[in-house]
């Protein structure tokens, strides 16, 4: 049973107790409101704002657990924190674990002040939870995919336009690499996991995913430089940082230029770009 005063004084609370930057707005010179507006709040959960308002006011509809999820999202809710909103709410919280998609809050600061940089937060499937402005306009937006797509290295076996943002002399490691990581998930997380599961489908549908996988290769780690080819500023060679939350297996990669470069000025090229397709 929802616990409606209990639920509007929680969400008074998380929402009064963030400040703008921590959540990546700008904060403005006018600004008299202690914490955030609940029009920010709405914006960050993608909802109205007089869905959110009348959950501060003890009024409206049981929120569902998709919209629960949501507003856990954008209050950078902790995992205790999510689970307690779910359970003020009426619901039973998510189960915990590697198949688990709440972003932990701590990541979630980290990516809101790289609105300058490429970078995603990425489940240990390879599917994109969050990415930054640059992010997508490095890879596009690659939140979007349903079902097994959201895998990247699904995506690498049946979808050819996967492929076409990296460089072809890197196409046969990345191929070896993938299927060595979804080997290495599925005897880590067992058959009944989505790792295996995920393998079942592409071992169904790949030839090419069925020989590799027949090769039984093990621990081939990702390259620290990536090579990009992007369809309006060419090739890019781009580090890779990685910042591992080890509570939920996700992971943050941030993408960076050696300046100086021509892959960094070619990184200056795509701020603009981004940034303009966004107007």
């Amino acid at each position: 049973m929802i616990d409606r005063p209990g639920l509007a004084e929680f969400l008074r609370n998380r929402r009064r107790a963030l400040q703008p930057e921590d959540v990546g707005l700008p904060r403005g010179r006018r600004r008299r409101t202690d914490g955030l507006r609940r029009e920010e709040v709405a914006s960050l959960c993608h909802m109205s704002v007089d869905y959110y308002s009348r959950l501060e006011r003890e009024r409206g509809p049981q929120p569902s657990q998709r919209m629960l999820a949501s507003i856990a999202q954008g209050l950078h809710l902790s995992l205790d924190e999510r689970d307690h909103l779910f359970r003020l709410a009426g619901h039973n919280p998510p189960p915990r674990g590697s198949s688990n998609e709440h972003v932990g809050p701590g990541l979630l600061r980290v990516l809101d002040r790289l609105d300058d940089t490429p970078a995603e937060i990425v489940t240990e499937l390879g599917e994109t939870l969050r990415q930054s402005p640059m992010g997508v306009a490095l890879t596009g937006d690659t939140t979007r995919y349903t079902g097994p797509a959201r895998s990247v290295g699904y995506r690498w076996f049946t979808d050819p336009a996967a492929r076409r943002i990296h460089a072809p002399e890197e196409h046969p490691f990345l191929t070896r690499m993938y299927v060595s990581g979804l080997r290495g998930l599925v005897t880590l997380r067992g058959p009944r996991s989505r790792a295996a599961h995920l393998a079942e489908l592409l071992l169904a549908r790949s030839e090419e995913f069925r020989r590799v996988w027949s090769d039984h290769e093990i621990g081939i780690r990702p390259h620290d430089v990536k090579r990009f080819v992007h369809p309006e500023v060419g090739a890019l060679e781009l580090n890779c940082q990685r910042l591992l939350d080890p509570d939920q297996a996700h992971l943050l990669l941030v993408y960076t230029a050696v300046p100086g470069t021509e892959s960094h000025e070619k990184l200056q090229m795509l701020s603009v770009i981004g940034a303009q397709a966004l107007h």
